[in-house]
């Protein structure tokens, strides 16, 4: 079996620096040319800067949290981080590109893992029309925004809105409104992932709103194409009981707490 050579990325939070020394005391650290696996400790916040930072790599991730939920990590351990890694399962996700245009034509192209949404940044309504391909799934929609997400996004910001939640192999995405007001009771859609979804402000100088792609802001935009890019893909790695497709189905059957 080759050797897991791991390069580790820690957060500068005050809970993730506090294990640094102790960390690294007991696992090398190789640069990241010569390393094979990339080891990230933090949140999943920082997991996602880091996915997007270090992509170009292409090599596997191993989140380890430090964070509050952790959704997109394992338990954090500083023993045996090698022999976890050997044995961990892998999924693959693809990322999301988002393509927007502004009021002044100036165009931004991001991608996000999670999701992209799209935001009122006034006090007036978001006024939307949004379009896959040709056909038109909402003519006019007035709402606080609504955002596209991947299956891996699906238990992030989209459950909080009371979107769907995706399998992971769904090859879905989800598009979900955010306090729809008219029509009240469109409940958004979910579509195959070789969708180019578009999505226009049909009020640009009343209604002003934003995109953000994950952690990515554009603002005044006329209108946005949101589509999955191929390309770019994501390998993770989970240890047997925190595998992202299992943290997922818990969420679809977990019981509503107040």
């Amino acid at each position: 079996m080759i050797e897991k050579k791991i390069h580790f990325v820690i957060d500068k939070t005050s809970r993730a620096k506090k294990i640094q020394y102790a960390l690294l005391k007991k696992n090398k650290n190789y640069p990241i040319k010569q390393s094979n696996i990339i080891a990230v400790v933090g949140g999943d916040g920082f997991m996602l800067e880091i996915l997007k930072k270090y992509q170009k790599y292409k090599k596997p991730f191993y989140g380890m949290n430090r964070g509050s939920y952790g959704f997109l990590m394992n338990k954090f351990k500083s023993n045996n981080i090698n022999k976890f890694v050997k044995k961990a399962n892998h999924v693959t996700i693809s990322a999301l590109e988002m393509n927007a245009t502004t009021k002044h034509n100036v165009k931004r192209r991001a991608f996000a893992i999670n999701e992209i949404s799209l935001l009122r940044q006034s006090r007036q309504a978001a006024s939307l029309q949004i379009i896959n391909r040709k056909k038109i799934l909402t003519k006019k929609l007035i709402c606080d925004g609504v955002l596209v997400s991947t299956p891996a996004g699906s238990t992030a910001y989209n459950l909080s809105v009371h979107g769907p939640i995706l399998s992971l192999n769904s090859k879905k995405l989800a598009i979900t409104p955010i306090s729809p007001f008219r029509p009240r009771r469109w409940k958004g859609k979910i579509v195959p992932f070789s969708s180019l979804i578009e999505i226009k402000n049909l009020n640009i100088k009343k209604r002003p709103i934003s995109v953000v792609a994950d952690n990515v802001e554009v603002r005044n935009i006329s209108k946005v194409k949101i589509k999955i890019n191929n390309s770019i893909k994501f390998k993770l790695l989970y240890d047997r009981n925190s595998i992202l497709t299992k943290k997922i189905r818990l969420e679809q059957f977990r019981k509503q707490s107040y």
